[in-house]
């Protein structure tokens, strides 16, 4: 079973690796502009708090029956799913779905891994998710909106507001197989940066800006993955505006603006692979509707207004990733000197 550790999601397989130990935390970050174009990727400012659902009865019954973990996040503020591995690098299957949407096809929650279209991400290949992919190469971020007014992508695709929050399961390769390939493994690391009310106090996630982020296409065999030993969870967001009425403690801080930061000309980043194919991304997901479409229907339900989504100069981004161009080479001089 999935534990909680240091705001933490850790996953175990100790019947196929005692070593083994996969990680996702819940990174807080900028909500890029919800328009047009492409942009790179923004840091991470550190964790998000997770609770257990169990600590706290004074949830809604439905929340508490799902059982899971509990996010606080403000509306309209974003966040990036951040994948680490400790001790050997067992490779895993890692499918994520907001309100039982499935994030990289659109579908909606399956069980079993799928490869047509592939519904998962493979890690350590991708070292992060940052939203739904909707193109080759390209996702739209995950940003919290409020359940229940039409923002979110279960909504706009089932019409429904039942579940919000996120479902998350981890399946790792088979034993035989993972025996097979330990040598081969290699590692990635991202750079990062460390620092109204609502009637219904969880939420959902909507599309918002876009940026550039591939979703590597599995080169393993579906059969290789032991789909008999996945893990799963489901993370509730929580309105950080009731955070304090829930726990008793303050909500995190105000999220930051692109604007803000770009305006203090700190870095962006661009994701260097080792050459991976990308997967093509969702049409479904690609007719999501932004925030910005929302915004007089926000004021008017949240009494609250989004800020400003226009375009922010991002300057050159800082390559980063194993495939990132590095230093060149001296080339010797043929013959003597």
């Amino acid at each position: 079973m999935p534990l909680l550790d240091d705001d933490r999601l850790v996953f175990r397989f100790p019947e196929i690796d005692e070593d083994a130990s996969f990680e996702i935390d819940f990174q807080r970050t900028l909500r890029i502009p919800d328009t047009d174009r492409d942009y790179p990727l923004p840091p991470g400012f550190g964790r998000f708090p997770l609770e257990h659902v169990e600590d706290h009865p004074a949830l809604p019954e439905h929340t508490r029956r799902r059982g899971g973990v509990l996010l606080p996040m403000w509306q309209a503020e974003a966040m990036w799913l951040n994948f680490n591995h400790r001790g050997e690098r067992l490779p895993v299957a890692v499918k994520v779905a907001a309100g039982k949407i499935n994030a990289v096809t659109g579908e909606p929650w399956t069980t079993p891994l799928n490869r047509d279209p592939q519904d998962y991400v493979v890690c350590p290949e991708q070292p992060w998710l940052d939203g739904f992919a909707v193109e080759p190469g390209v996702i739209r971020q995950f940003v919290a909106m409020p359940l229940g007014v039409g923002y979110s992508a279960e909504e706009q695709l089932t019409g429904e507001a039942e579940w919000g929050g996120l479902q998350i399961s981890v399946t790792p390769l088979k034993q035989d197989v993972w025996e097979r390939i330990r040598s081969r493994e290699n590692r990635s690391v991202r750079f990062g940066i460390n620092p109204a009310l609502q009637e219904r106090g969880d939420m959902g996630f909507g599309a918002g800006g876009r940026m550039r982020q591939e979703i590597c296409v599995d080169r393993r065999k579906l059969a290789d993955w032991d789909q008999r030993a996945t893990q799963r969870v489901f993370v509730t967001l929580w309105h950080a505006s009731q955070w304090r009425d829930l726990t008793g403690r303050p909500a995190p801080t105000e999220p930051p603006l692109a604007k803000d930061y770009a305006d203090a000309g700190l870095p962006w980043f661009e994701y260097y692979g080792r050459g991976s194919e990308a997967a093509p991304g969702s049409e479904r997901l690609r007719g999501l509707v932004g925030p910005h479409i929302f915004e007089k229907i926000f004021e008017k339900n949240a009494g609250a207004s989004l800020s400003e989504s226009k375009d922010v100069e991002t300057g050159e981004p800082t390559p980063i990733g194993p495939g990132a161009p590095g230093p060149r080479q001296i080339k010797s001089p043929s013959g003597k000197l």
